[in-house]
């Protein structure tokens, strides 16, 4: 199913917010949040699912911007390295970052049905996850975990047959 096109104002609301921390973490870091990273996190953030970088490339071009695969890459990995987004592997696909600038690891639920994707910073399962790799001697280098299954609406629908 596709992202609504027009976002809530919820999703405006936090659109803002992730767009003034962006800013915030950037100016500490010394980095610049170009007006193209800005725009595909703004992008990112002004729809209610998870995003693939075509379909961020097709908003860049329907803005009226030229622009090829490796830009909005380039613009996806610089967010990437400042937290301020995360990558979903198993769909390949990107979704802002609730907690930008503070480190932790990706824990995510997705509806298999719609796509939503939501972001969990479980302290428990971040510390039960480095304890087991310690217990095997195992380096953790980068930690996401990726939870497929059914978000309410969609459990719902398919119990009402819609």
């Amino acid at each position: 199913m596709q992202p609504p096109l027009e976002p809530c104002s919820r999703q405006l609301a936090a659109a803002r917010q992730a767009l003034s921390q962006a800013e915030i973490v950037c100016q500490q870091r010394g980095v610049r949040l170009t007006q193209l990273r800005r725009r595909v996190l703004e992008i990112i953030w002004h729809h209610s699912s998870p995003l693939g970088a075509y379909a961020i490339l097709d908003v860049l071009r329907n803005d009226g911007r030229q622009g090829a695969p490796p830009t909005v890459y380039r613009a996806l990995d610089f967010l990437l390295e400042q937290g301020l987004i995360h990558r979903l592997a198993s769909l390949n696909m990107f979704m802002g970052c609730r907690q930008p600038g503070a480190h932790h690891s990706g824990q995510f639920l997705i509806c298999q049905d719609c796509g939503q994707a939501d972001e969990l910073n479980n302290q428990t399962v971040e510390a039960t996850l480095h304890t087991e790799a310690m217990a095997r001697h195992f380096e953790v280098l980068a930690q996401t975990v990726e939870v497929l299954g059914r978000c309410l609406d969609c459990q719902e629908a398919s119990r009402h047959g819609d």
